[in-house]
């Protein structure tokens, strides 16, 4: 990991995009088909990211030729499963992306706080 001077972190793979790291994110806790990869971004976004199908594919795409994600080999019981689908999950180079990604999203954010840009945040 290479820290430049305006705090950016790179890595290895080029840096992920939102869409990217909201899939990633989508799959660190299982493995998922595309429409329910499209649904957990958009409830965990609370609709703000709603990606197309070209779009999830596109990134499922990228994400697969970097190593990030991988085709799973298990599927459901065949009562629950449809042929058609294909799943994924998050391999340990996509778990360390996407932590380097949250990491730094996490710095930014207390340097916001920090400059009183924004409020600390406090659960309900």
């Amino acid at each position: 990991m290479i820290v430049r001077a305006n705090d950016e972190i790179s890595s290895p793979q080029a840096p992920v995009t939102p869409a990217m790291f909201n899939v990633l994110l989508a799959l660190v806790d299982g493995e998922k088909h595309g429409y329910a990869i499209l649904k957990e971004v958009a409830e965990q976004t609370q609709g703000g990211v709603r990606l197309s199908t070209g779009t999830l594919y596109g990134i499922i795409k990228r994400l697969l030729a970097e190593g990030l994600i991988a085709e799973s080999r298990t599927r459901p019981a065949a009562e629950r499963d449809d042929p058609r689908r294909r799943y994924y999950r998050v391999t340990e180079a996509g778990r360390e992306v996407a932590v380097t990604e949250a990491v730094r999203m996490e710095k930014l954010i207390a340097r916001a706080r920090a400059k009183r840009l924004i409020k600390a945040f406090r659960p309900a």
